[in-house]
Order: structure tokens, then C-alpha cells, then sequence
């Protein structure tokens, strides 16, 4: 029979550290009390736990002040703060310290279990690198900083904003942050909101009433309610129109949704993930993005870093890339020839992985001798269109076909960057929809 786990419940009032304790010990859990910070830190240098639960406020000290405590001496305890209702900006702090998460008085104990359980499935310290090593490859030292931080965030429910640059793979991290953490047996939700027509938006997000309006012909569920226990990740978070960002920000809030022609709402208990190619920053200045959502998504930056600042991890990602191209083929993988991995290492990329990825399958089909060639990489042209640099024009026979050729590599890039969307891939190059597909039928591409 394996040991009951064991719980530290620190607060000085004794009406909570009663309900704290029959509460978890109906779950089989062991808990151990403190009234102050003292008596925690005391327990803590005796006895060996699987979770901590504290009130912000203490005698002595606050419960800040016992999570670093804990991050820097027992990193492998989660810690879950409990504050007062509405002291969100305290919540916050915690989280960024290293809380795992927080509860509001007055104590939701369905809240209470959900975030015991979730904190005791969490894995150990670094229990997760071999498996996050595997997927996301290099070694430079950009690499192995994201690789730590992914790892310690996967062992928080705080909201992480990922930034970088588009394809440089912020949808991957968010996965890896779900699949290394608690919820990994529960769903990952990825949604595009540059993809989503606004008159759709709240039926998508919070789902929609059978009858609720035209076409509504049986009640859905939305985005939330699919990643109910799971994890939503807010892709192009950036995109959503202001009135949406209203919407959203209440349902984080208040951690429930109603449906479009619904009455009641519905509990959701979700973590949110965000990314966006954009500043957001600068959207916020822009009055483009609401501050407030902001604060709520961006209480942890994550930056991935584009691949011009991991050159050195070009090589490694083009082998593997090529290997993948061969499999199953019952051919050996392509070979890169010297000059055109130095091409590679002094390329920009705009475009970032994604960019070498559909480069390398392009060579890998037109190569000769599976040796891939400078040549075959067309990494001039790309240049030219990426860098927006001033072109040369002794190479310029015809200036309608140039600014064609320039107009086709945009609006393909936009495509595939969007997953051949095309409202999202209008939406990148600030096009209406119309004009797009004017563009498309001119150049061929529809």
C-alpha cells in the first residue's frame, strides 16, 4: 500500500484550516497545519510534501514570502495561494513568483478538489526534458533557456503569453507546455482567431442555443466548453476585434461562459495559452488590444526565439526535416552539400522554421542525386522578397513581372503562414476580402 500524499495548509485563521482539513482528507490525503510563516517554514525543514496551500496574508510574513521560500529550498512542492476576493493583482504576483495557482475566499471547494488533484498529477522537476529535448531540437543556448522555461511552466496554471515571430513555432511550445503539465490527459484546443469571421466569434468561443439565430438548427458547445479540464491556446490572439476582447476577458474572470441564446452559464475550467506574431505592446498603445485582457493573458512571457538567433541549430533541424521528407519513401534522406548549408546559416529567414521546412521539401523534390545544391535552394529570390531589401535592377528585364513575382511569393506566404485560410491570410497583408480573391484569380493562385 503506497504512503498517503501529504498536504501543508498554512493560515492563521482556524475556521479554513478546518475546512481545508476535512476536505482533503476525505480525498485521502494527509494535511499538516500551520498558523503562521514560521511554523510553515519549521514543518517544512521536518517533513516531506506533495502540496502547500497558503493565505496570502500571515502573521509574520505573507504567503509571497513562503513561496520563494519554497522555489528556492523545496522546488518540487507546488504552491497554491489563497487570497481575498477580488485582490487579483496579489494573485498575479504569486503566480509569477511560482505559485502553481490560487484559490478566492470564500473557498469553492469543486475548485478547491479540481486544483489538489491537478497539483498532485504534477510531474517532477525536469521530469519532462527528455521528451521536450525530442521535439523541440538545437542545442544553441536560445534552445536550452526555452527548454528550462517550458519545463518549470508547464508546472504552473498561470497564463502564458508565447511571442515570436510567425513559424518559428510558438504553437509547438504551447503544446508542449500542455503535454508536460497536469492537464496532458486533457484536451488541447488550438484556435487561429485571425481565422474566425467576427459575426461567428461568440458562437464559436462560448457556443450557441438551438434556434439562437439563423442556421442554429441544435445546440454546440464552443471552444471553451471543448477544452473544459484542458488548455485553450489563443493563436493570434492580437486579431480578436475589441468588442470580443470584452467578452473574453469576463469569461477568464469569472471562469464561466453563456451560450449564444442561453440563459445560465456554464463553469469552465480551462488554462489559457496565447500567442500572436505581433507587439502586443504596441497594440495596447495602439488602443488596438485592451489593457486589462492584456494583463489577464501576459502574466508570463514566453519568447521563442526566430531562427536567425539559432543559427547553429540549422543544420540539426534541416538533417531532420530531410530524414522526415525520405521516411517511407524506402529512399535515403537528401544530403545538404557544404555550400548549401553555408547558404542556409546566412539566410535570414523571414519566415523562421516553417520557412526551412517548406524551403527543404521544394529542394528535396528538384534536387539531383539526392545531393541538395546552393542552387536548388532558390535562396536569392527568397532574399529579395523577404528582406524587402532594394533589388538589383540589371536583374530586372520586365517590372510587371518583378513586382508579380514579388505580389505571388506575399500572398503564398501569408497562406501558408494562416494554413491556406484565406480571410486570415487577407487579414495578414491588410486586404479585403474581396481583394484577395481578385489577386488569387489574377495570379493564378485561386
Amino acid at each position: 500500500m503506497s504512503p498517503r500524499q501529504k498536504v501543508l495548509i498554512v493560515d492563521d485563521e482556524p475556521d479554513i484550516r478546518e475546512l481545508l482539513e476535512i476536505t482533503l482528507g476525505r480525498m485521502k490525503l494527509d494535511t499538516f497545519s500551520a498558523r503562521n510563516l514560521g511554523e510553515a517554514q519549521a514543518l517544512l525543514g521536518r517533513e516531506t510534501f506533495d502540496l502547500c496551500l497558503t493565505d496570502m496574508r500571515l502573521p509574520d510574513g505573507t504567503g509571497l514570502e513562503l513561496v520563494q521560500h519554497i522555489q528556492q529550498r523545496y522546488p518540487q512542492v507546488p504552491v497554491a495561494m489563497i487570497t481575498a476576493y477580488g485582490s487579483l493583482e496579489t494573485a498575479i504576483n504569486a503566480l509569477k513568483a511560482g505559485a502553481f495557482d490560487f484559490l478566492t475566499k470564500p473557498v469553492d471547494l469543486t475548485r478547491l478538489r479540481e486544483l489538489v488533484t491537478s497539483a498532485l498529477r504534477l510531474p517532477a522537476p525536469g521530469g519532462a526534458s527528455t521528451a521536450i529535448d525530442r521535439r523541440l531540437l538545437g542545442e544553441s543556448l536560445p534552445m536550452r533557456n526555452l527548454r528550462k522555461q517550458i519545463d518549470k511552466l508547464a508546472r504552473s496554471q498561470a497564463p502564458v503569453y508565447i511571442s515570436g515571430e510567425s513559424g518559428s513555432g510558438k504553437e509547438l511550445v504551447a503544446r508542449l507546455i500542455h503535454e508536460q503539465g497536469p492537464r496532458a490527459g486533457r484536451p488541447f484546443i488550438p484556435v487561429n482567431c485571425g481565422a474566425i469571421p467576427s459575426e461567428l466569434m461568440e458562437s464559436e468561443f462560448f457556443g450557441h442555443r438551438k434556434g439562437s439565430f439563423s442556421g442554429a438548427i441544435e445546440d454546440n458547445p464552443g471552444l471553451f466548453q471543448a477544452a473544459h479540464g484542458g488548455t485553450l491556446f489563443l493563436d493570434e490572439v492580437a486579431d480578436l476585434p475589441l468588442a470580443m476582447q470584452v467578452k473574453l476577458l469576463r469569461a477568464i474572470q469569472e471562469k464561466a461562459v453563456r451560450a449564444v441564446g442561453g440563459q445560465q452559464e456554464t463553469v469552465v475550467n480551462v488554462r489559457i495559452l496565447c500567442a500572436t506574431h505581433k507587439d502586443l505592446d504596441a497594440e495596447v498603445s495602439a488602443e488596438r488590444f485592451r489593457q486589462d485582457l492584456y494583463y489577464r493573458l501576459n502574466v508570463i512571457e514566453l519568447r521563442v526565439p526566430p531562427l536567425r538567433e539559432r543559427r547553429d541549430d540549422i543544420e540539426t533541424l534541416a538533417n531532420h526535416v530531410l530524414k522526415r521528407l525520405a521516411a517511407g519513401t524506402g529512399y535515403p534522406a537528401a544530403k545538404l552539400h557544404p555550400q548549401a548549408l553555408e547558404a542556409l546559416k546566412s539566410y535570414r529567414f523571414p519566415g523562421n522554421v516553417r520557412e526551412l521546412e517548406n524551403m527543404l521539401e521544394r529542394a528535396h523534390t528538384l534536387c539531383e542525386n539526392k545531393q541538395i545544391e546552393a542552387g536548388d535552394l532558390r535562396l536569392a529570390e527568397g532574399n529579395c522578397a523577404a528582406e524587402a531589401g532594394v533589388p538589383d535592377l540589371t536583374r530586372i528585364d520586365n517590372l510587371e513581372d518583378y513586382l508579380e513575382n514579388v505580389e505571388r511569393k506575399l500572398i503564398l506566404q501569408a497562406l501558408e503562414e494562416t494554413r491556406w485560410n484565406r480571410t486570415a491570410a487577407a487579414q495578414r497583408l491588410n486586404l479585403s476580402f474581396r481583394s484577395m480573391r481578385y489577386r488569387l484569380k489574377k495570379l493564378g493562385l485561386d
